[in-house]
């Protein structure tokens, strides 16, 4: 009799649980269900695709707060997308709200050309693709010449170079094509120089440090002498692959010198020249990059250099896409432990990379830089002359 009582008490308590909970759960449904929604949207809810925008600023208003306002994802493809946020309403109700935006391209595809371009005679016809077009969204814009030329005439030869990308944004550049007969003889030039010297009487403050960055090309460095003439701090190549998806190669000086520059003190960071053309692959470059600095103690970032803008068009990559190649070499060296930071010039910074969550390296051959946006690292010259190096050495400054 008392486990049959016991039993019955038992069931009665889970039923009235079950009950209890599907009222609150059929409560909770119709509180939400009947709860007062009041948003108005802006009229135009068209993004521009890779642009930074956040939810509230698609409302006009609501009879609430919103919970995150957070950055709408306008980097997967182009056209109609849903956007599902939460908000607090006036009730203290929790809920969902969707709304729909138009992610839209309308940037035309970038020409990388001058007035003139100029080509030896006799040159294999390959100018659509040595002439870089490229897209912020398209991988493959439509590139191509209008005009007659022929590079076994020597001449001058007005063209038209146009892109068109899958939205229809065009580019249209007009430009001469210069052929020219290939000189046999050649006046060698007296190399001039910038002394190191005179770049840190110069430029060094108490918020800056003059460094230099050197590769194999600067052979067997004195790095006593190289310290002794003021050098603060020093970037080393680390090594390179043998073109898109080649084998990595290891700088051939990248032990002497991160070896060298660390026996006297001098704080090392170090770069990789990528031919990436796949986050993959990027992810590959930079685990390669840590297997080779790992034993070594840098105090400075590890670089992702990208340059082979020559060859950019073998790339098949669009520039928000290449922009993600470099994030994931620099995410990857930054979850080990490493700073990372991007080398590129002025030019290219200004025109094809997107924006990216980590430092810059800026590459501008002059006197006073006008770049305008952020910058960590300045090379001001590849010309530069250091006790303790035979040849020329780029000089830069790095910003604490």
């Amino acid at each position: 009799m008392k486990n049959s009582t016991y039993k019955v008490y038992l069931f009665t308590f889970l039923g009235l649980c079950v009950f209890l909970f599907c009222g609150f759960q059929l409560y909770h449904y119709l509180r939400v269900k009947f709860a007062k929604i009041e948003v108005t949207l802006v009229e135009n809810r068209t993004i521009e695709f890779a642009s930074k925008k956040r939810v509230s600023e698609y409302i006009e208003s609501i009879n609430g707060e919103i919970i995150d306002d957070f950055w709408i994802d306008t980097t997967k493809a182009l056209g109609e997308q849903k956007v599902t946020f939460q908000f607090i309403n006036e009730q203290k109700i929790k809920l969902n709200y969707t709304f729909l935006v138009d992610i839209v391209d309308t940037t035309p595809p970038l020409v990388w050309l001058s007035g003139s371009y100029s080509i030896v005679k006799g040159s294999e016809d390959n100018l659509t693709k040595s002439i870089l077009c490229g897209d912020d969204y398209d991988k493959n814009p439509h590139c191509y010449i209008e005009g007659e030329y022929d590079l076994d005439q020597v001449g001058t030869y007005p063209l038209v170079f146009h892109a068109e990308d899958s939205s229809g944004n065009r580019t249209e550049k007009e430009f001469n094509l210069k052929v020219y007969e290939k000189s046999i003889h050649s006046t060698p030039s007296t190399p001039h120089y910038l002394s190191f010297s005179e770049v840190y009487k110069t430029y060094k403050t108490p918020s800056n440090r003059i460094g230099i960055d050197i590769s194999k090309w600067q052979g067997d460095i004195d790095f006593e002498k190289v310290k002794k003439a003021g050098v603060e701090f020093v970037i080393i190549r680390v090594g390179t692959t043998k073109g898109i998806g080649g084998e990595f190669v290891l700088d051939e000086k990248f032990v002497a010198n991160i070896q060298g520059a660390s026996e006297v003190g001098l704080p090392v960071g170090v770069y990789f020249y990528s031919y990436a053309n796949h986050r993959m692959q990027a992810e590959k470059e930079a685990k390669w990059v840590i297997s080779q600095i790992k034993d070594y103690s840098l105090q400075l970032p590890v670089v992702f250099d990208f340059e082979d803008w020559t060859h950019f068009n073998d790339y098949q990559l669009s520039f928000y896409e290449l922009s993600m190649v470099a994030n994931t070499f620099l995410e990857t060296v930054e979850n080990s432990g490493y700073q990372g930071m991007l080398y590129s010039s002025k030019t290219y910074l200004e025109n094809i990379w997107h924006s990216l969550n980590y430092e810059t390296w800026l590459a501008h051959y002059t006197s006073k830089t006008n770049y305008q946006g952020k910058y960590k690292m300045w090379q001001l010259s590849n010309i530069g002359k250091v006790d303790g190096i035979s040849g020329a050495v780029d000089l830069d400054i790095l910003y604490d």
